[in-house]
């Protein structure tokens, strides 16, 4: 495979691991950047593709899993101190993953064949703009919830209602569950916390199936994309959620609205 392939693999999985878990829609960025730039079903072929971005996205989950690994010991019972150091339970994550495992299951077909195109891309990331704007304007002044461990089965089942619109291609499940926390009263920090929490069996398990309907995609000839594109997504993603987390409390949400109105607007303009 030429160095030239591999490098596209390497960029794809950059886009993946930067934009995962900013509010700013991965999926939407793996999608403009694709169909824009790369042409990765020009290279592999449609399915093989489809394959690729659910291989890179396995390894944005697997830095998440790095990141909070002392949550994820104590969640599972792993961990053998007689005192828990964090009082977030498996079953907060459970409660907070329902609605939006459920309707993707029910709606996954309709999802991968109907959704996936830069019209509703496009569509999605202005209007997880918009709710990102109201979130900054319009959460309460004092958090009631400051750190995830504080976290109420409420709060947990609220936030998990509104990740169902992140189904929507674009409309990012980090900007809809944070937007959703800072306005049900958690702070940036703890609403950041349970979304890349919250992310890790979702996304596990999205991937997982798809990577169920493409095993036969999965050949020796492609392995040296497929590889390349997991590094370095991991490897951005580790580095993004570090840099998220130290600067969300700071810059709050509306930042990350403007640019993605920018970006809609730029392709607008110039590619369409």
């Amino acid at each position: 495979m030429e160095w030239l392939t591999l490098l596209k693999a390497l960029i794809l999985g950059m886009v993946e691991g930067l934009t995962e878990f900013a509010p700013v829609s991965s999926t939407g960025h793996l999608i403009v950047v694709d169909d824009l730039i790369i042409k990765s079903q020009e290279i592999l072929g449609k399915y093989p593709a489809n394959t690729f971005k659910v291989v890179v996205q396995l390894g944005s989950i697997l830095a998440v899993v790095i990141v909070f690994r002392d949550r994820f010991i104590e969640m599972l019972g792993l961990r053998r101190k007689k005192e828990k150091t964090h009082t977030l339970k498996l079953s907060h994550i459970i409660v907070g993953l329902l609605p939006a495992m459920v309707l993707g299951l029910l709606f996954d077909d309709f999802i991968d064949e109907h959704l996936f195109s830069l019209k509703t891309v496009l569509i999605g990331l202005a209007a997880g703009s918009i709710l990102m704007i109201a979130a900054d304007m319009f959460r309460p002044k004092v958090p009631v919830i400051e750190t995830v461990d504080q976290l109420t089965y409420k709060k947990a089942i609220l936030v998990g209602l509104m990740q169902c619109i992140a189904l929507w291609p674009g409309f990012s499940r980090s900007g809809s569950t944070i937007s959703a926390g800072v306005l049900f009263g958690l702070s940036y920090r703890a609403a950041s916390d349970f979304t890349f929490i919250m992310a890790v069996p979702i996304m596990a398990g999205a991937s997982g199936i798809s990577l169920l309907k493409n095993w036969m995609y999965m050949t020796p000839e492609f392995a040296p994309f497929l590889i390349t594109g997991f590094i370095s997504a991991f490897i951005f993603a580790y580095l993004s959620i570090r840099f998220f987390l130290t600067v969300i409390s700071r810059i709050k949400l509306i930042p990350f609205a403007i640019y993605r109105l920018v970006l809609v607007a730029v392709i607008v303009i110039f590619f369409m």
